[in-house]
């Protein structure tokens, strides 16, 4: 497989992972965060730090709402729900000090 290629594909593979994540708002970031060691808000820092490593200057609020589809705020007043005790204990548990 040529570079090119390969480059396609991943960014295929990006943009549907991104779309998934968009569709799935039922999906809260700490339950991917605790079963991938990831989340949206992930996503979006490891984008910012590509576009930084190419010289781009993208903020941390507008990589978010490429991940998001919306601004993050937006995001969280319409879907984030508190966390449940067992969800900040694993999270704890998997991520000290975070």
């Amino acid at each position: 497989m040529d570079d090119q290629t390969r480059i396609e594909l991943e960014a295929a593979a990006f943009r549907r992972l991104v779309s998934h994540f968009r569709e799935r708002t039922d999906v809260q970031n700490i339950d991917v965060m605790n079963l991938a060691g990831f989340c949206r808000n992930c996503l979006s820092n490891w984008y910012r730090e590509a576009a930084e490593e190419k010289g781009l200057d993208l903020s941390k609020d507008a990589a978010r709402e490429i991940v998001y589809g919306m601004p993050y705020a937006e995001w969280k007043a319409k879907y984030m729900t508190e966390a449940s005790p067992d969800q900040q204990k694993a999270f704890a548990d998997k991520n000290p000090g975070h």
